[in-house]
């Protein structure tokens, strides 16, 4: 069964701000994005699991309540897992963390610096990586570009959370979308820290780069750091097992190197509950 590590819930205009407008640029229309706790369950029901996010970046206009998540997993206890998510611009972030964790029930901090407009290698941040690490919950940071004219481009390289992980050694970390479009950094920094990891989440709109970017992680000897998630409703986790399956296409009647079986269906059946923790 496939385990789907990267989706989000969006109620009611909880997807808005800066962040909804340059969607509109990048793919057209003027509809709100929607996914409610039921438009998710239809997506997800049929797999093994997913994790959900919730997302705390008032800097673009999005926020998605660590409670709206957390009473939505509930009721799926051992299918979804709900991932926290704190601005750490907040003066007591490590304090919102632990209440969403011990009282919340949420097992993971969701980040993106692009987002939420920080700088994740400032020392000033440290002190809720330390809680998130005190509490046994994982990170998974969006570590890499996006089309928000207001977020912070220069905060997102991966390489950034490389001082974030030697000072917290025990803290699990997972880079989403490979860092794209820094894939090869974000692989350098997977591979020199054992408790980092990075999913393919939206690659598979990008075909060449997810192509070149397994083909990568194959050389350097890391495809077993790579978890299987899809970045819903943004990419679906049916087109990214697709996407996934058909790797190879961009290399046929080519001398391109070819990804193995073995590793695709490594990465589409990893068990990402236990690598993080969450079990």
């Amino acid at each position: 069964m496939i385990f789907d590590c990267h989706t989000h819930l969006f109620g009611p205009g909880q997807f808005g701000g800066a962040t909804l407008a340059a969607a509109k640029r990048a793919w057209g229309g003027d509809q709100e994005l929607l996914v409610t706790p039921e438009i998710h369950w239809e997506l997800v029901k049929d797999f093994a699991g997913a994790i959900v996010l919730a997302f705390d970046a008032p800097a673009t206009g999005i926020n998605v309540p660590n409670e709206y998540v957390a009473e939505y997993v509930a009721k799926h206890p051992g299918k979804l897992f709900g991932f926290a998510s704190v601005d750490p611009n907040r003066e007591n972030a490590p304090q919102l963390l632990e209440t969403a964790v011990k009282e919340l029930g949420l097992v993971g901090l969701k980040l993106g610096p692009i987002y939420q407009n920080f700088y994740p290698d400032a020392k000033e941040h440290f002190p809720l990586y330390a809680k998130a690490e005190e509490l046994g919950v994982p990170i998974l940071i969006h570590q890499g570009t996006s089309f928000v004219p207001e977020g912070y481009l220069d905060a997102s390289r991966p390489a950034a959370l490389d001082p974030v992980a030697r000072a917290f050694p025990n803290l699990k970390i997972l880079i989403a979308h490979m860092g794209h479009p820094w894939v090869d950094e974000c692989i350098a920094v997977v591979r020199k820290n054992p408790n980092m990891y990075m999913d393919v989440s939206a690659l598979g709109s990008r075909p060449w780069q997810f192509y070149n970017a397994l083909v990568s992680a194959m050389e350097y000897g890391v495809t077993h750091k790579i978890l299987f998630g899809s970045d819903y409703p943004f990419f679906t986790t049916e087109r990214m097992i697709e996407a996934l399956r058909n790797i190879n296409a961009l290399a046929e009647r080519t001398a391109l190197p070819r990804i193995s079986e073995e590793i695709i269906e490594g990465i589409l059946h990893r068990n990402t509950p236990e690598l993080l923790g969450l079990v």
